[in-house]
């Protein structure tokens, strides 16, 4: 095998160990990255739901219940879980995907009340007060989504409506009923907020990304070995194939072969000196003998 082969074949070896490594890494790195900016979406989303619980809680609420039309009516629109909830549907009309819910154990309205999976949230807040937010990765129907939960905890506003029937307005009873929505206490995790943001797109962003890096490695390591290449046939290849010529014709008695010209300090520089001293003392040797002989 020849000696560029082998060092061919060294190469490939080492680059291709070096660059399934790189990919290996680079590759759990990328997605983890999506999945923070996933999270970082999912925040950005809950912050605006949470901007819009305030702005219904502090302005629209008591604008409206303030109106002398309005003291005899109950208006879902002054409920921040419902306005947070409506607002979001109408982001859905643009991102199907995304979505927003304020999940809750005992509801008022029937749609928000938690699944399964939403209640197990639900009670990881409750069997842990201290928490503030979870977030953790489920698969559904169109995919792989990442939610963001954080708690909704009952406090004494909150029990003008969710005590007992008999003092909850009359106008929200005859809107949802009795039979559900009430006995709160304070302090309770009795719902959660939850965002979910599909993973595919940033995944999908991140895949590219990958794909584009391994060319990247690829044609790098491609380069790396060409030049490797030109400089191994400059430097070792071709005075070693010189050297070698050089030895096959005094093998077959020319002794009329011209020195190497040597120049640098390197090993093969040594080698060609050490040669060319070698040579002269075989013809020199070969020479003494045939006058010997005569």
């Amino acid at each position: 095998m020849r000696l560029l082969l082998k060092f061919n074949l060294i190469l490939i070896l080492v680059f291709g160990s070096s660059v399934a490594i790189a990919g290996y890494l680079s590759h759990q790195f990328l997605e983890r990255s999506a999945r923070a900016q996933v999270l970082e979406q999912a925040r950005l989303m809950m912050g605006a739901a949470g901007g819009m619980r305030t702005y219904t809680s502090d302005q629209v609420g008591p604008l409206l219940t303030a109106h002398p039309d309005r003291s005899n009516e109950f208006l879902p629109q002054v409920v921040p879980a419902y306005s947070a909830t409506e607002v979001f549907n109408y982001l859905r009309a643009t991102y199907p995907d995304y979505s927003y819910k304020e999940a809750s154990l005992n509801p008022t309205n029937v749609r928000d009340h938690a699944a399964d999976w939403e209640a197990d949230v639900i009670q990881i807040f409750r069997d842990h007060p201290q928490k503030q937010e979870f977030f953790a990765e489920r698969e559904t129907p169109a995919g792989r989504v990442l939610f963001l939960a954080k708690p909704l905890f009952v406090d004494m506003s909150c029990l003008q409506c969710h005590s007992t029937p008999d003092k909850a307005p009359p106008a929200m009873i005859k809107l949802y009923g009795a039979d559900h929505g009430f006995g709160w206490k304070v302090g309770d995790a009795i719902a959660v907020q939850l965002v979910s943001v599909p993973m595919a797109i940033p995944l999908k962003i991140a895949d590219q990304a990958f794909k584009s890096l391994m060319l990247s490695l690829g044609g790098i390591a491609l380069l790396t070995l060409v030049v490797l290449d030109l400089a191994v046939a400059l430097v070792v290849i071709r005075p070693v194939t010189r050297l070698s010529n050089m030895a096959d014709r005094i093998s077959t008695g020319d002794l009329d072969v011209p020195e190497i010209t040597v120049t640098g300090s390197d090993e093969i520089a040594d080698l060609a000196r050490s040669f060319n001293r070698m040579y002269l003392s075989l013809v020199k040797a070969i020479r003494m003998l045939g006058s010997d002989s005569e």
